[in-house]
């Protein structure tokens, strides 16, 4: 039998809502769009179903509105930036969904939620245009938060993650990175309109990126390098900051997740899009198409 999970490690708010999502466990649909700006979910709602908003919540930088797209509810919540809120995130909505918050014990029958992170990314290879989708089939954590889950062991890339360490001459002082594949079943229902590859995903946006300002970095030549791996068919293709923590935790979890980003920057080219608001409008309303038909 299991064992009722304490309230110092679930905590749950005096509404029955989960503590920093504040959202209730009937608030959440099967279908879950996660972004990192707060403001990218009234974006993603304004394609949802007139009138079929029956939740909108926000604390702190999470801002959850719940709806339908053709019918189908979806949940659109904001992660605010990086994998630590990730792992906020993905803890609190696999809890929602498995863990009977009156008991504290998991439900009986596992429930599974198809998850897709829509965001911004630099892309790292010369084909892929500004404006282009890319999937993170696979991605390469510099954060080092899926080390601290035992279900590393099982849903970790070891034969990538050990050339990948050789190949870099990986620093010591600088967290092991680790490789998780995403949903196959999301993978591949973007795989005709996308670039699918590996992602990086880093614990900052200026050094951990390789980006200079007035400070030396650990990985001088680090996009040239990423540009450069390959490993049984794979290689790099963009960088980002979440993609790495939603694939695993959901991989461990028992979800299907997947990230698709918008290319506003290509770091091979040294070329950038800050006014991409349009193109995003479009992958948004693709990817709505894409995760209420899986």
């Amino acid at each position: 039998m299991s064992e009722r999970i304490p309230e110092s490690e679930l905590i749950i708010n005096a509404d029955g809502s989960a503590f920093h999502l504040h959202i209730l466990p009937e608030d959440l649909a099967d279908n879950v769009i996660l972004v990192g700006d707060p403001g990218r979910v009234e974006m993603v709602a304004s394609f949802l179903d007139e009138w079929s908003i029956t939740v909108n919540k926000e604390s702190r930088e999470f801002r959850t509105i719940t709806g339908r797209y053709n019918g189908v509810p979806v949940s659109i919540i904001s992660t605010g930036i990086g994998t630590d809120n990730i792992d906020i995130v993905m803890t609190e909505l696999d809890a929602l969904a498995n863990i009977d918050f009156d008991t504290r014990l998991p439900k009986e029958e596992h429930r599974s939620l198809n998850i897709l992170r829509i965001g911004t990314c630099g892309a790292i290879r010369p084909e892929i245009p500004l404006g282009g989708y890319i999937v993170s089939e696979m991605s390469c954590g510099f954060d080092g938060l899926l080390n601290w889950y035992t279900g590393i062991e099982e849903v970790g890339q070891k034969d990538i993650e050990a050339e990948f360490i050789k190949y870099m001459n990986w620093p010591e002082r600088l967290a092991k990175p680790y490789f998780v594949k995403a949903s196959k079943r999301i993978v591949d229902a973007f795989r005709d309109s996308a670039y699918c590859g590996i992602t990086m995903s880093a614990p900052g946006f200026y050094g951990p990126q390789g980006r200079s300002v007035r400070t030396g970095i650990a990985i001088p030549d680090l996009i040239r390098k990423l540009e450069g791996f390959e490993f049984e068919g794979h290689h790099f293709t963009n960088i980002e900051m979440e993609s790495s923590a939603l694939a695993g935790l959901a991989g461990i979890l028992g979800h299907e997740a997947c990230t698709i980003c918008l290319a506003i920057a290509n770091r091979y080219a040294k070329e950038s899009n800050p006014d991409y608001k349009p193109l995003m409008e479009g992958l948004i309303e693709h990817a709505l198409g894409i995760i209420t038909n899986l």
